[in-house]
Order: structure tokens, then sequence, then C-alpha cells
């Protein structure tokens, strides 16, 4: 089991673990703080939850007679922010605008021409009903095993007669019924010191947080029974003496079946016993009371508060903070443990980088003066402009020589840029860049979460009082860039 990380008990945070900001927000004026359970108040080693769920699906296809024996759990072949292009079974490393950077069909990569080819024409769209957005953690299994059975269904191996879109309805339904069963979560709440990773300092988070007076939700899609299972092994044992996780929180809803919960009006009901026994509602919420489904209107409702008095944090891109701001217009905060590895990866290649930007520096000088001498050349032949600076012979030696130094550079350049493009991952490289631009996932991150970091225990560093400040937006053209 991880070692717990009592880091946070510092005032100034090392790099990876810091709140970074897209639009600004003080704490102060917060009157509520909402969370989601899992991969948020909750986080698990992510290749052994998912190594389960995958397992869980492998033995769905195994009982179906589908040849997946030798199928194997492979969690570097995905990440969070990748895009699946279920009319061609392809997965995609997409930038912001929606252009495709890198792709691979199954698991095999595509090269630039096949890619090039493919898409020359297509800027994903994430609307569209063939494209399906990897948002979680959760989706690692679900991407890698849909990868593994494109290259089956191309080789002709699976049973049944399948389109690419068929396959993954198939995966969803595999995934979805290890959840329904309850199987996967069974194997966590008998085992949690295997899945779970213990943070100390986030019930210390949330308790300064209440003890500044702001009210705490806890809007979770799991089941009560996992809810309890799980906030009473990684928070009870930090927190004062007698005191119980359930006593943080002002509002506790367990199958809030998010995203609906934000933009619906489901049915509330009361847990009435351990067990998950049920009553409906009749009235509003009332304090110290459990409560299963409803909607966030009759949270609202409570509180008293609406809109940006209200801030929700979770890890789910669409079905935690885009539908909870675009919908209600509460502040949000993402939280994507997976920039702590990134960035410690890209302070690692730091020295590289800089290497690269002197050489791509010196680079852009070569070519800039190759388009002048070659520019001079063209008029020269056709008879207009101004007189060449260079004559004929001295101009072509110069060409010459520019192509030679570029040539050295480029060698130069390659390595170094291809390591660049690892940075973080061998596959597909950092989370939040494809390429030199930002990637789709940065651009949902920017539209959709005010802030966000690594995780909860991170609001240690700053405090329930804090004014997190947005850096100043950055244009192509500013100076210095």
């Amino acid at each position: 089991m991880e070692t717990p990380d009592r880091q946070a008990t510092s005032h100034f945070p090392p790099p990876e673990r810091g709140i970074f900001c897209n639009r600004t927000l003080n704490l102060r004026s917060i009157s509520a703080i909402g969370y989601d359970m899992d991969y948020t108040l909750i986080h698990y080693h992510e290749e052994k939850w998912e190594q389960r769920a995958y397992e869980h699906m492998r033995q769905h296809f195994l009982a179906r007679d589908w040849p997946v024996e030798e199928l194997r759990f492979a969690p570097e072949m995905m990440a969070r922010g990748l895009v699946l292009d279920t009319d061609k079974g392809n997965i995609l490393e997409c930038n912001r605008f929606g252009y495709i950077k890198q792709a691979c069909h199954g698991t095999r990569r595509m090269e630039f021409r096949v890619v090039r080819d493919a898409y020359a024409r297509v800027m994903v769209d994430l609307a569209e009903s063939r494209y399906v957005f990897l948002n979680t953690l959760f989706s690692l299994s679900e991407g890698c095993m849909y990868a593994q059975l494109v290259d089956l269904l191309d080789s002709r191996q699976l049973p049944e007669v399948l389109g690419y879109g068929d396959l993954y309805g198939e995966v969803q339904r595999s995934l979805s019924a290890a959840h329904i069963e309850g199987e996967l979560k069974a194997e966590i709440m008998a085992s949690p010191e295997s899945f779970v990773v213990l943070d100390p300092d986030t019930p210390l988070a949330l308790l300064d947080q209440k003890q500044a007076h702001k009210r705490l939700l806890l809007i979770t899609n799991s089941d009560w029974a996992y809810t309890r299972a799980m906030m009473t092994y990684a928070f009870d044992p930090y927190l004062p003496d007698s005191m119980s996780w359930q006593e943080l929180f002002d509002v506790l809803i367990v199958a809030a079946r998010k995203p609906a919960f934000f933009t619906g009006r489901n049915p509330l009901y009361e847990v009435v016993s351990d067990d998950g026994l049920l009553r409906p509602v009749v009235g509003g919420l009332r304090d110290g009371v459990v409560y299963f489904g409803g909607n966030a209107g009759q949270v609202e409702q409570f509180l008293g508060l609406s809109g940006d008095q209200i801030l929700y944090v979770g890890d789910h891109v669409w079905g935690d903070v885009h539908v909870s701001k675009s919908m209600l217009r509460w502040r949000t905060a993402l939280i994507l443990r997976e920039l702590e590895h990134e960035i410690r990866s890209i302070d690692g290649f730091a020295a590289d980088q800089r290497r690269i930007a002197q050489l791509m520096s010196e680079k852009e000088r070569l070519e800039q003066e190759q388009c002048l001498l070659r520019l001079e050349q063209l008029r020269e032949k056709r008879g207009y402009g101004p007189a060449p600076h260079l004559a004929a012979g001295d101009r072509a030696r110069r060409l010459q020589e520019i192509r030679e130094e570029l040539t050295s550079l480029d060698e130069h350049i390659g390595p170094l840029a291809r390591a660049s493009a690892e940075v973080a991952s061998p596959w597909w490289g950092p989370l939040m860049r494809a390429g030199n631009d930002k990637s789709m996932l940065a651009r949902q991150v920017e539209r959709s979460a005010d802030i966000y970091t690594s995780r909860v225990s991170n609001f240690l560093y700053r405090s329930p009082f804090a004014y997190l400040r947005s850096p100043r937006g950055s244009m192509p053209h500013d100076p210095g860039r």
C-alpha cells in the first residue's frame, strides 16, 4: 500500500501540488463546496482498479466464446483525454481545435501519412455520436479492451459480425454489467487496502473548510454501502476522536446519477437503513439524512444558495464540471491526479526543452535567411525589384551552406523532439499537449474548470480564505513569446 502523503503541511507546495486557475476564484465568496467521491475524495491505485474492471470485461467475453484468453490489460496504451473513433476503430489524440495529431488503429500506431489521408478533412467534434471522449481514469480499461478487440475484429477472429461502432457498444455493456452486478466494488470493499491510496491530509482540508463556515456536500454516483465503506476507511482514522466522516457534510447524496443530477428532476429518496432500504421523501432535504438520487435544484433550495456561491469538485470533465458549470453556473474544480507525474516529467526534461528552443531559434533564423535569398534569386531571374545583395555565385554557395546547416540542426533536433513527444507517456506524450499545441483535454479543462489540481488535499496549501488569481492570458503576438 502506498505510504500516506503528508506533504501538505508546509506553506509552499512542490510545483505538481499547486492549484491552477483558469478563472479567478475568491474562496471567501464560496458558501458551499460539493465533492464527488471516486477519484476525488477517494483516490485509487488506478492500474489495480482498472485491471479488475478489465478482467470483468474479459470474463464477460470469454463466457460468450470470444477469443480473448490471451488479452492482457495494457494501461500505458490509454490516457485520459484520448478520443475513440467508433466509426473507424481508431484511438485519436487531438489538439484543442479537433485536429488529429497522432492515432492508433486498434493497438497499432498509424503512420503520419495514413492519419493525414484518413482525417484530412475532419475536425473531431465531440457532439458527434461516433466520438467517445475518455473523460476519466475509469476509461482506461474500456479504451484498452476496445483497442484490442478492434485487432481481433480486423483479423476476423470474433464469432459475430460487427462493425467498429457495434463493438464499442459491446464493450460498454460488458463494463456496465460489471459495475451493476457490484462484483468489482464488492472486491474493493473486501480489501480496500489493496485499492485505495490513503491521503490523511484530505480529511484535514475538509475539516478546515467546515470550520471556516463552508457548507460541505458529498454528491456521488456510488451507492450507500460502497460510499459508507470507502469513506469510513479513508477518512475516519484521520479525523478528531469520535468524529465520523458523515459529520463533515451538510448534504450527503448517493446514487446521484450525474450528470442527470445537474440537469433533471430525479426523484429523491431517504436511505433509512445500513443495507440501503429507501423511502420516498416528502418535502425537502433535512440535516443529518443520507439521500438517494434527487437533483441539484433540491440542494440549492435546502442551502438557500445558487450559482457562483457553490463550488463543485470532481474528476469527470463532463459529468462533474462541465454540466454543473453550464447548467447551474456553479464554480468548478477538476481533479487531475496525472498532473503530478506530468509536471515532474516536464520539470525533468526542462534542460532538454531549453536546448530544443535554442536549436529551433537558430533553425528559424536560417530558414528566414534562406527564404530571403530564394526571393532575391527569383527577382533577379524575373528582372524586377531592388538590386541583389549577393552575386549569383555567392548566393548559390550561401544557400548550399544553409542547407547543410539545416540538415545538421535537424539531426540534433530530431532525437530531442522525439523525447519531448514522449514526456510523461511513451505512447501519447503529455496529457495537456498535442504536439506544440494544447490538447483537446486541455481545452475542455479551460472551458469547464475554474480551477484544477491533482488532489483535494492541495487546498491545504491555500486555505479556505485564498484568493486564487488566473494568470494574464497570452496571445502569439505578445512580446517575449
